[in-house]
């Protein structure tokens, strides 16, 4: 297996973060005194730039480099490097004033004043422009630059304006999925309400002063936005990579954020980075936290299916959560190495110095206000530097998977925007997370992929609330089952298209009754105080939420329900189509029945974790490879010791010690081991 480097001219793990020496240009003893403190946090990355528009750029067409130059060339000195950002997220005051078309427009038609930040219109020619302009300034300036090894786009894409440029934008985008408005009326089924289009003019995005009630209307302005942002971050690139293409792009995500579809982003990306802030609570709870967080990490290494950054972390506080609770000791460890363990070879914070006022001037930093090294946050950060430095052998290494979990933010939006079934919350987070949880408490390598993604290379594929379905993903997910793979889905499968238009012939639609050997009558939403019970080898497990009234048409029916009127109904079936295995479960369950059923079908497939001990709950072991050595990240999120033992021959990847027989983890400790494949 090729290892696969961020930048093959540095192949370390990087430790760093946000730096922004533009807010302390009148204090150069604070900037010197950065790069002492970032050689003792064993920091060799700083991320620079995001916010310096106002600094670059004083005054329209005058620029001023003087202070990048001087940093970059202070990192590099001291033996970091530089990740240099474009600055279009937080645009200088005399721009807003001089060009107001620049500025957002909300759906309730109102342009906005200048501030805050990422909120210009994506649309604008002039923006577009301005953008341009200095981010070739700065390719030309620092591309070749030896400490420069990636661009950092933008700062976390969000958002949707409404002005008159962007809905014309949105009229063409229509024009060029749809063709013609008959495709379009009829997709949308718009002789619904008498709301037939008779001119593309008549498209407005949906807005709550408007056109509120067209699924088909809502789902596609959602893939506009993206298409859009897309489009305004392609434009970014350009003169980036026309500069010096080796230098590899990468934008900061923000985990399964709804207001875009991160994958279509992705695709434009040489690397894939994201902001993890978890709510650490120290109790019980921080077991689930930890398990949605890696589903996250798995999910932005399976964009591109390679390594990709934390870009950041708080190795303190987020200000912005409702209750600033400290991180415990041992909790900034254990979640930076958890980004490694799922594919990152970065641990990234906002920010290195915390700042003097502003918003963020209380969330965590490197660097505190007191100014020096003498800090337990500053000793937990210069700890994972310690760390990471021993970790060469793991950078670039890849991740192998047998099972995969589906996550396609098309599905959700359409999922979210039907009004029906449970209308508030359709609960397809918490659903996913629950069989992800599964796996990741066994310590099973799952990657979270979407409908692109080759089906063929997993043993096992699991689909909640596949709601929205294509006839090419019918047929793609028919083939995979045929060939000899096995796949899970649940209730609300297959019932829309891709445009959000209803199946005809019972859902699920299509093939896909034939491939399940089901037929979904109706969907039972329980109230939040209703229980059903479902019997299956012989024990009832509860029924919340959801309960599918289904018919067997050739599937095996396993589990049946036991109470209301559909009682002794099939409520979990499997049929054998073709060389492979498609189980459908027709009810949401409260975990405990689906965690058994993932142990059931992992034991009859033969998947089992890389760490061949017990995992105790709140032990989990994810691995990575280079095909040669198995890397084995051994972690405990749980606030006591726990034990576990192994008969395989390890040794730790950072001091060779030899491990086998019992092994005890501390209260948040990770125990990194090594073996040959």
């Amino acid at each position: 297996m090729k290892k696969q480097f961020i930048n093959e001219s540095f192949p370390h793990m990087l430790h760093g973060g946000d730096y922004n020496p533009d807010q302390w240009l009148d204090r150069p003893d604070i900037l010197a005194e950065d790069m002492r403190l970032m050689k003792l946090a064993g920091c060799n990355a700083m991320t620079v730039g995001i916010f310096a528009w106002a600094a670059l750029e004083p005054e329209e067409g005058k620029f001023d480099f003087s202070f990048l130059d001087q940093t970059i060339n202070d990192v590099y000195q001291n033996g970091g490097r530089i990740v240099l950002s474009t600055p279009s997220a937080a645009r200088p005051a005399w721009l807003s004033m001089k060009y107001p078309e620049i500025l957002r427009t909300g759906e309730d038609g109102i342009r906005i004043s200048h501030g805050r930040r990422a909120n210009h219109c994506y649309t604008s020619p002039i923006y577009r422009e301005k953008v341009a302009t200095v981010n070739r300034l700065l390719a030309e300036r620092y591309a070749h630059h030896p400490a420069v090894i990636a661009w950092h786009i933008s700062n976390e894409y969000n958002g949707k304006c409404y002005c008159e440029l962007c809905k014309e934008a949105f009229r063409l985008w229509l024009r060029k999925k749809y063709g013609t408005l008959d495709a379009l009326n009829h997709q949308w089924w718009t002789s619904f309400w008498a709301h037939t289009y008779t001119d593309w003019s008549q498209i407005d995005p949906p807005m709550p002063h408007g056109e509120t009630s067209s699924n088909g209307l809502t789902l596609d302005w959602k893939r506009f936005v993206t298409h859009q942002t897309t489009d305004f971050m392609k434009a970014e690139i350009a003169p980036l990579r026309a500069a010096n293409p080796a230098i590899p792009v990468t934008t900061n995500m923000m985990g399964t954020y709804d207001g875009l579809d991160y994958r279509v982003l992705a695709k434009e990306l040489d690397v894939i980075s994201w902001d993890s802030y978890p709510k650490w609570e120290d109790n019980e709870t921080d077991i689930q936290k930890a398990s949605d967080t890696a589903l996250v990490h798995d999910l932005n290494r399976c964009f591109l299916h390679k390594p990709f950054m934390l870009m950041e972390s708080t190795p303190s506080v987020a200000n912005w959560h409702e209750y600033s609770k400290l991180k415990r000791p041992g909790v900034h460890m254990l979640s930076s190495l958890q980004a490694v363990a799922h594919g990152s070879d970065t641990v990234q914070y906002f920010q290195w110095r915390k700042g003097r006022n502003g918003i963020e001037k209380y969330h965590g930093a490197v660097v505190d206000h007191v100014g020096h090294e003498h800090t337990r946050v500053f000793r937990d950060v210069a700890s994972v530097g310690a760390r990471l430095a021993k970790l060469d052998g793991i950078v670039g290494t890849g991740t192998v998977s047998r099972v995969a979990v589906i996550h396609e933010w098309a599905n959700r939006w359409a999922l979210e925007a039907a009004n029906g079934f449970q209308l508030r919350d359709k609960k397809y987070g918490k659903t996913r997370n629950a069989y992800y949880h599964a796996l990741w408490k066994r310590g099973i390598n799952t990657d979270v992929i979407g409908y692109e993604d080759v089906f063929s290379k997993y043993d096992l594929i699991i689909a909640p609330m596949l709601y929205l379905v294509s006839d090419e993903l019918i047929a793609k997910m028919e083939a995979y089952v045929k060939e000899g793979g096995t796949i899970l889905c649940t209730y609300t499968t297959g019932m829309v298209n891709e445009n959000d238009l209803a199946y005809l012939g019972g859902f699920p639609g299509g093939k896909l009754q034939e491939v399940f050997g089901i037929w979904n009558e109706a969907i039972d939403s329980l109230f939040p105080t209703d229980v059903n019970g479902v019997s299956y080898r012989g024990r009832t497990y509860q029924a919340v939420d959801y309960c599918e009234i289904i018919h067997a048409r050739g599937a095996e029916v396993r589990g049946t329900y036991t109470s209301d009127f559909y009682a002794g109904g099939a409520a979990f079936t499997v049929n054998n189509y073709g060389k492979g295995k498609a189980y459908y479960q027709a009810f949401r369950d409260t975990g405990d029945f689906c965690d058994d059923l993932i142990g059931e079908i992992l034991q009859s497939l033969g998947i089992r974790s890389d760490f061949d001990g017990p995992l105790p709950y709140g032990v989990t072991a994810h691995s990575r490879t280079d095909g040669e050595s198995v890397f084995v990240f051994l972690e405990n999120y749980s606030k006591t010791e726990k034990k576990t033992r192994t008969a395989q021959q390890w040794q730790t990847v950072e001091d060779g010690t030899p491990i086998t027989g019992e092994i005890t983890l501390a209260p948040h400790e990770t125990l990194i081991l090594q073996r040959p494949c």
